[in-house]
């Protein structure tokens, strides 16, 4: 079981912290709105009015014990800052925080964020992809040039061993487990010889425009 503290619970934050909680952690959730702890305090650990700004407030919780703080203000860019400010000078170990734009993100990474988050970027990233590509389940950015996807094979890969289809040659795509839909089995890293069925899902990792250029080849 982990210990995470989220600051600031505005739509984001409050799904975030209550579904870590669900999941069987200790979460500490922090807002300045009472109004917001009153909503979710019986949905977390503890729930904490204080000021994210102030930092002997942020000192008083000791949330240099916590796995990961979070810090989920977006509407105020100073106050974003500050309190991610204040979590790196308390010594925070991994502090992940949410950003409004790109150079709002530069700021928290050079303050010492250990990752910068886009929510609303990356969910509309991720629905272009999956409107673009109709097979497509989900997608998650990996590294510059590449990601990693639920994708649904075509018709046409049914009967066939991931040997003969040559994803990784023709495409530059690397089938990295097949997930068997309604069962519990799943095939990490398959080998050459494993034979595509009705229902598999493919988890690929694959280059920009990959699974574009498949899609119109098959």
């Amino acid at each position: 079981m982990g210990q995470f503290a989220v600051i600031g619970l505005g739509v984001f934050g409050h799904y975030l912290a209550t579904h870590l909680y669900d999941k069987g952690h200790d979460v500490l959730a922090i807002d300045k709105n009472s109004n917001h702890i009153q909503e979710i305090k019986d949905k977390v650990s503890q729930a904490v009015v204080a000021d994210a700004t102030d930092l002997e407030a942020m000192k008083a919780l000791e949330l240099d014990g916590m796995d990961a703080v979070v810090v989920c203000i977006g509407t105020v860019l100073n106050n974003s800052i500050l309190s991610a400010l204040n979590m790196a000078d308390i010594g925070v170990r991994r502090l992940y925080a949410k950003a409004l734009s790109e150079p709002h993100g530069r700021i928290l990474q050079k303050i010492g964020a250990t990752e910068v988050l886009y929510p609303e970027k990356d969910t509309a990233i991720t629905l272009a992809e999956r409107l673009n590509n109709p097979n497509m389940l989900e997608y998650l950015p990996f590294i510059e040039g590449y990601s990693i996807s639920k994708f649904e094979p075509p018709e046409g890969f049914v009967g066939k061993k991931l040997r003969d289809l040559d994803l990784i040659n023709r495409y530059g795509i690397q089938v990295i487990a097949v997930l068997k839909k309604g069962r519990d089995g799943t095939h990490v890293i398959p080998n050459a010889h494993y034979e595509l069925a009705v229902k598999d899902v493919l988890i690929v990792l694959t280059p920009e425009g990959a699974l574009e250029k498949l899609e119109k080849e098959e």
